[in-house]
């Protein structure tokens, strides 16, 4: 076996809930890409949809990262078939009770969206296996550089950079279609891709933990993206514009962004417990820590996630959460398959911790 292509990505997504119609539904994510193509997500849980808390893990957001789309797809195949068999879960040196595997499905709704952005996977595969965006070419002006926008600068959160962040912070976005990398699109949610995310937290209500799969660094990353916690100065937060132009400096006193204690020591816990399921396959040491730690962003998932219940109080609160699995983009498969029993030994840790 070797990495799936997109077809197969959503051949074993409508399989797996073929296979287990009494553990899983499939979800028909609203809106198909810019090319067309459907997109799938599964709720694995034995209760009925919206019994119990949920937590929604999402992959191959950004094209080139190919391994995002196996990891899930294999955790969603592991969790289906240990409860079917009534069978516990191995991964190297870490192992689960077969009441451990129970009690993730009897006890939670896991939603698994493996596949955010299947042209630009494909366009990856196919052409330039080093491209990151989507395949949007609205901003392009007709020039194939400028097709496609960064999915995770496309959330709802301090989209605009240039006015939020201190202009030395180096914060990891950009306006300018032209940008390979990191640009942004015209407007929050402007893309397809972003939306279908959106529309499954509104969908499952009862979210609370979010996990969003990427590589490379080998880091468990919590929020905030866009400055340091705090969790003294609820005045210090994203929605107050009188710290405009302040944000993104790493080490100084004019800002950092505001968490409640509780929230913090969640979320720290909550990485650390992958990081320490991750660790027990093979000895590999993943780092938790916030996302600014890595660089400074806007517009990412995470903080899109946590931040929904802090702009409407109507909304449940989700602890976000972003994966950097591995050292490279594309791993050679022996190593990848190495990767996938890393990174789901440590999101079953991960549910588990969540439940306790």
């Amino acid at each position: 076996m070797s990495y799936l292509n997109t077809t197969e990505v959503e051949s074993a997504v409508t399989s797996l809930a073929t296979a287990f119609p009494s553990a899983c539904d499939l979800i028909d994510l609203p809106e198909p890409s810019v090319e067309g193509r459907a997109v799938h997500a599964l709720r694995i849980g034995t209760a009925p949809a919206g019994t119990h808390d949920c937590v929604v893990l999402i992959g191959g957001v950004h094209a080139r990262e190919w391994g995002s789309c196996e990891i899930l797809v294999h955790l969603a195949a592991d969790l289906l078939e240990a409860g079917t068999e009534g069978a516990g879960l191995a991964y190297g040196g870490k192992t689960y009770t077969a009441a451990q595997v129970r009690n993730v499905l009897d006890n939670l709704d896991v939603v698994v969206f493996p596949l955010v952005n299947p042209d630009g996977r494909h366009y990856s595969q196919t052409v330039d296996p080093m491209w990151r965006k989507n395949r949007n070419p609205a901003n392009s002006g007709g020039d194939p550089s400028r097709i496609g926008v960064d999915i995770n600068r496309n959330y709802d959160f301090l989209f605009d950079f240039a006015t939020a962040f201190d202009p030395t912070a180096g914060v990891q976005v950009s306006d300018d279609p032209g940008d390979i990398q990191v640009y942004q699109g015209p407007s929050p949610f402007s893309e397809p891709e972003t939306r279908n995310v959106r529309w499954l937290l509104d969908a499952f209500p009862r979210t609370r933990w979010f996990v969003d799969v990427h590589s490379y660094s080998e880091d468990m990353l919590f929020v905030w993206g866009d400055d340091e916690n705090q969790s003294l100065d609820p005045a210090k937060n994203f929605r107050n514009t009188a710290f405009d132009g302040k944000r993104g400096v790493a080490g100084d006193l004019a800002y950092a962004e505001f968490i409640p204690k509780d929230d913090a020591d969640d979320s720290t816990v909550l990485a650390e417990q992958f990081c320490k399921g991750l660790h027990g396959v093979r000895g590999r040491t993943y780092s938790p820590m916030s996302a600014f730690h890595l660089y400074p962003t806007s517009g990412t998932s995470d903080d899109y996630a946590y931040s929904r219940h802090i702009v409407d109080p109507h909304k449940g609160k989700i602890l976000g959460f972003t994966i950097e699995w591995g050292k490279s983009f594309h791993p050679p498969w022996s190593e990848m398959k190495r990767i996938v029993l890393d990174v789901d030994s440590g999101l079953v840790q991960f549910c588990l911790t969540a439940l306790a």
